[in-house]
């Protein structure tokens, strides 16, 4: 699992490793860039914990982190990863997703989690994948509805932020129906 690159014209997903710290911290340290997530990456001790962490939880078989390159830039973009894998109920999570400002509005989000949802439908033959969203970040809810994904209920205040802050946590389903029926329709549109 810690081999899995995935890549289509717009993004190139590969394996996130402790070597790409340097390339994430400049994005990382953007004022504000996470600000409705509970990690902490703004500067390079807490990059690398970040980073660190994930590996132990890919190590466990419980993520898949991927760093993100935009093909059209050729420049790193950030990271996301499958998290809080499931594989005997076959569920898992998109999400820990966090791309530069520059990529923001430019579709490559929308590019990379279509790649993401095909692996973990077509390949890893997962039957649901699930996105948990600070009520707060309407930009992050606009965008998984825009993939297809439900809004099956709101944790409310389950989760600390950096900040202190205790949010409210919106969380979205898709299935591979609903996935195929949006598919087409989100790229005759999309950047």
């Amino acid at each position: 699992m810690n081999k899995i690159s995935l890549e289509n014209k717009r993004v190139k997903l590969i394996p996130l490793s402790e070597d790409h710290l340097e390339q994430l911290l400049p994005i990382a340290i953007e004022p504000g860039l996470i600000r409705y997530s509970p990690s902490v990456i703004h500067s390079e001790a807490a990059l690398s914990a970040y980073i660190k962490n994930a590996l132990e939880q890919r190590d466990k078989r419980l993520a898949i982190p991927f760093l993100v390159i935009d093909n059209k830039s050729a420049a790193t973009a950030g990271c996301t990863r499958y998290m809080h894998i499931d594989w005997t109920n076959k569920v898992l999570h998109i999400g820990a997703t966090w791309l530069g400002r520059k990529f923001h509005g430019s579709g490559l989000n929308t590019h990379m989690k279509s790649l993401m949802i095909d692996y973990a439908f077509q390949v890893l033959k997962f039957e649901k994948v699930e996105f948990r969203i600070d009520e707060r970040n309407l930009r992050s809810r606009k965008a998984v509805e825009k993939l297809g994904a439900e809004l099956e209920g709101i944790l409310l205040k389950n989760v600390y932020l950096s900040d202190g802050f205790k949010r409210n946590t919106c969380c979205y389903g898709l299935f591979p129906e609903s996935w195929e029926e949006i598919k087409p329709k989100l790229f005759s549109t999309s950047k």
